[in-house]
């Protein structure tokens, strides 16, 4: 199958790449006057789906490394949130500019994203030095984010006619969703790997891995890419039958015909219904960008292993890979399923219901700390599932909705639907930090609890879970232990230790007091055998007390505040379901198999008409 044998020779270019020469052809003209038969059209739609995968699994990656970014540039977790904020609502406003793609084409936008955004991810991420600095990268991401959001939805519209549109956009949907899941995938089995060998900012070689992978598809979409021409894709394509009549209608379109076809874009597109409909599933999706972005701190802070030690950043990104992994399975299959039907609003509402109910278990899980995997992936994948039932035939159903306004502005819809949607989000993640406050005392103080002693990793609260009666006696005891370790007596007290001769004895009840010693005297096997062995970590947890307890007193209050995250985010669950009725298209199956067949008897009498006028 050879894409690259398309020409790029689109009347739309009104002539003047012709006039070009070939370097820049190859370079920006990747439009064809023809629609492509099966073979080619699935290939291009694997093409712009891969690219989509690839352009989110760099814009994701931070999210797999999300608890190593904080502690490195010791960012509170309010910055990264209003980081995630800022790209957000910098992406929406950037998704407004692409709406040009209804003129200009959509392939430039995702074959250039991937260049920018590889450089980005693999060059700048790691050369950031400060928070200002990687602040800047991932907003700048944002912006090109938002771009891409519009353009490779549009080009698989432009390449999948109604009939087949929820399994394209199904496939479509798969990419921010396999983004998320290599993200996890990745950092699961080699973070822990990186930084052993390379130290703790080894986490940036995550984005060095996703950067150079967006290059070498960018290298692949330079060269296969293609987009239809603007005489193609400004029509309506209900079904493969129609590709005859479409190719034929499009040869008698003039320049003129084309302009007109997209002339006051936002006058035509900005309806209420559509503009209900992108509003409906951005509050129902807040779970979804909650997943994508904070999903790893949230295991990591709320669940334990039985030990007692919460989640590591790799035994998260275990649990992301779940849930989208059932995401990617349920967009495909729904989406399949939902072509078969004919019908996208059922689909829907049954979704939306599933997903309340399973987001309502899934919150009461937070309640339990010591949750085993099984109990949190059984729930994760339902949940998933349900979202995945919804989104897949919404998808669908919204690109109708605007092919219904007019199919030369498809691009101007999904730049409506991709503003409210980052602009939603980014609104909404303002909010994150003041319900979940718990978050910054952890991350905080996270570098107190695991750190170096003795050139030797330390976890504070491993040590803590692993020796606890040593800890409570240290607690009990601080007032007369506290003596033993002031600066003055140290050389006194080790003396001693090492060789209780007289004279060292006698010394020690000097420096220390009769009732020290006493004390002394009374735990002496206890102090020989535990708390002379483990002085530097029991100084150490004496030292940073405060900062330790205020790290437990985040652990403890975090299920709490997370759980009242989701039940927001239920509320934009119970919101979308009104907004399932602006969509087009009918509840019941048979309805819908009469029309397709009122469609093809429709366009075989147009066809007809349109070749005896040309006979």
């Amino acid at each position: 199958m050879n894409m690259a044998v398309d020409t790029a020779t689109a009347a739309s270019t009104g002539g003047e790449a012709t006039e070009r020469g070939g370097l820049f052809r190859f370079l920006f003209v990747h439009e064809i006057d023809e629609y492509p038969g099966t073979g080619k059209r699935t290939a291009y739609l694997a093409l712009a789906v891969l690219a989509t995968i690839v352009l989110y699994y760099t814009y994701y990656t931070q999210t797999g490394v999300t608890p190593n970014i904080l502690v490195s540039y010791h960012m509170s977790f309010s910055f990264y949130v209003w980081i995630v904020v800022i790209s957000n609502a910098i992406g929406a406003f950037a998704s407004l500019p692409a709406s040009k793609t209804d003129r200009l084409g959509r392939s430039n936008v995702v074959i250039y994203g991937l260049l920018i955004i590889g450089l980005l991810v693999a060059v700048g991420v790691p050369l950031c030095k400060t928070e200002w600095q990687f602040a800047f990268v991932i907003c700048v991401l944002g912006l090109v984010e938002g771009a891409i959001l519009v353009a490779t939805p549009a080009l698989v519209r432009d390449f999948s006619p109604q009939l087949g549109r929820a399994s394209a956009m199904g496939f479509w949907t798969v990419g921010p969703v396999a983004g998320s899941l290599i993200t996890s995938i990745v950092a699961a089995h080699t973070l822990d790997t990186f930084i052993k060998n390379h130290g703790a900012d080894a986490w940036k070689s995550q984005f060095i891995i996703s950067g150079a992978t967006s290059i070498v598809v960018f290298v692949l979409a330079l060269f296969f890419l293609k987009d239809l021409s603007s005489r193609l894709r400004d029509q309506l394509m209900v079904s493969e039958q129609d590709r005859t009549l479409v190719e034929a209608k499009a040869r008698g379109l003039t320049e003129q015909d084309v302009l007109a076809a997209t002339a006051h874009p936002w006058r035509q597109i900005l309806k209420w219904d559509l503009v209900g409909s992108a509003l409906g599933i951005s509050v129902f999706l807040l779970l979804y960008y909650a997943a994508s972005a904070f999903f790893t701190i949230y295991w990591a802070t709320v669940f334990k292993n039985p030990s007692g030690l919460n989640l590591t950043t790799s035994q998260a990104n275990d649990l992301n890979t779940w849930f989208w992994w059932a995401d990617i399975v349920a967009l495909i299959v729904f989406g399949i399923l939902s072509d078969l039907l004919k019908v996208r609003k059922p689909m829907m509402l049954v979704g939306a219901i599933g997903s309340i109910v399973m987001l309502f278990f899934f919150i009461q899980r937070a309640d339990h700390p010591y949750s085993s995997f099984h109990q949190i992936i059984l729930l994760e994948v339902l949940l998933a599932s349900f979202i995945s039932l919804t989104f897949a035939p919404w998808m669908a159903g919204y690109t109708e909705m605007v092919e219904a306004k007019n199919p030369a502005l498809v691009g101007t819809g999904l730049a409506l639907w991709g503003w409210l949607l980052r602009l939603t989000v980014a609104i909404s993640f303002i909010f994150l930090p003041v319900v979940v406050n718990s978050v910054n005392p952890v991350v905080d103080n996270l570098p107190y609890a695991q750190t170096t002693l003795n050139g030797k990793p330390f976890n504070a609260q491993e040590f803590q879970i692993q020796n606890k009666a040593l800890v409570a006696f240290a607690v009990k005891n601080k007032d007369w232990l506290n003596v033993l370790t002031e600066p003055k007596n140290v050389p006194i007290v080790t003396a001693a230790h090492n060789a209780p001769t007289a004279a060292n004895v006698a010394a020690l009840q000097k420096a220390v007091g009769p009732v020290v010693f006493a004390q002394v005297a009374a735990n002496l096997n206890y102090l020989n055998t535990q708390v002379f062995p483990n002085s530097t970590a029991l100084g150490y947890l004496a030292l940073h007390q405060n900062q330790l307890n205020d790290l437990l007193g985040g652990v403890s209050r975090s299920p709490k505040q997370w759980q009242n995250w989701f039940w927001i985010c239920m509320v934009g669950m119970f919101v979308f379901i009104p907004t399932i009725w602006f969509n087009r298209g009918r509840w019941s199956p048979a309805k819908a198999r009469e029309d397709e067949k009122k469609h093809e008897a429709d366009v075989e009498a147009e066809l007809k008409q349109l070749v005896g006028a040309h006979a």
